[in-house]
C-alpha cells in the first residue's frame, strides 16, 4: 500500500465517528436523520459504525440535513486565524469596526459617536439592537423614552420601535453594538449578587 491510500484509509476511518458526533451534538435521532435524508436507518447505522464506506451520495444528504459543509463531515475544519481584521467605516460622521466576519445574520460592531449636539430622528426598521457602553454617555431615544447610558451599561430593543442613539453633546461615545435580523436577539446571563 502507498501512502496515499493509508492517508486515504484513515480518513475514512475517521467520517463515522464524526458523523455520529455531530448528530449527537444536534440531537438527532438516526430515525429522524433517515427521514431528513432519504437514507435508511441501518445505512446510517452502519456508515456511523465504520462498517459502510462513506461515498458522496450518502455524504451530501447528511451534510445538508446537519446544515454543515462536507469537508466537515470528511475532515476536520481548518483553524483559521481568529483574528478580526476589518476596516473602520465612516457612516454620517460615526466610525464603525466590523467585529464579525461573516455576512448576514448577527453583526457585531464598535462604534465611535464624536461628541455633536444632533436633533433625535428616531427611525425603523427590521431587527434587533443590543449596545453595551464602553466610554462615555450614549444616549438613547426609543419610543417615548429618553435615557442616558453610562460605561458598563447595556440596552437591548425591537428595531421596529422608533429609535435613535448618539452623543449627548458632552464627549465623545465609544460602545459595542450587536444587530441582528427580526428575532435573533442577545441573552446575556449574568449571575445574581451575592447578599
Amino acid at each position: 500500500m502507498t501512502d496515499d491510500t493509508d492517508d486515504t484509509d484513515d480518513v475514512l476511518a475517521e467520517v463515522g465517528p464524526r458523523l455520529r458526533r455531530i448528530r449527537k451534538e444536534r440531537g438527532a435521532t438516526l430515525a429522524g436523520l433517515s427521514a431528513a435524508t432519504g437514507i435508511s436507518v441501518s445505512t446510517l447505522s452502519r456508515l456511523e459504525s465504520g462498517l459502510r464506506k462513506p461515498s458522496l451520495e450518502l455524504l451530501l444528504p447528511i451534510a445538508r440535513a446537519h446544515q454543515v459543509p462536507l469537508d466537515e463531515l470528511v475532515g476536520e475544519p481548518r483553524t483559521e486565524d481568529p483574528r478580526v481584521q476589518g476596516k473602520p467605516v465612516v457612516r454620517h460622521g460615526r466610525t464603525f469596526w466590523p467585529l464579525t466576519r461573516q455576512p448576514g445574520g448577527l453583526q457585531a460592531f464598535k462604534v465611535l459617536v464624536p461628541r455633536s449636539t444632533e436633533k433625535p430622528e428616531p427611525r425603523t426598521h427590521e431587527g434587533y439592537e443590543w449596545m453595551y457602553v464602553l466610554s462615555g454617555r450614549l444616549r438613547v431615544v426609543l419610543g417615548e423614552h429618553d435615557v442616558v447610558l453610562t460605561a458598563g451599561e447595556a440596552a437591548e430593543f425591537d428595531t421596529r420601535v422608533p429609535h435613535w442613539f448618539g452623543s449627548t453633546g458632552e464627549g465623545p461615545v465609544e460602545f459595542l453594538s450587536l444587530f441582528g435580523p427580526q428575532g435573533e436577539r442577545m441573552h446575556v446571563r449574568a449571575r445574581p449578587k451575592r447578599a
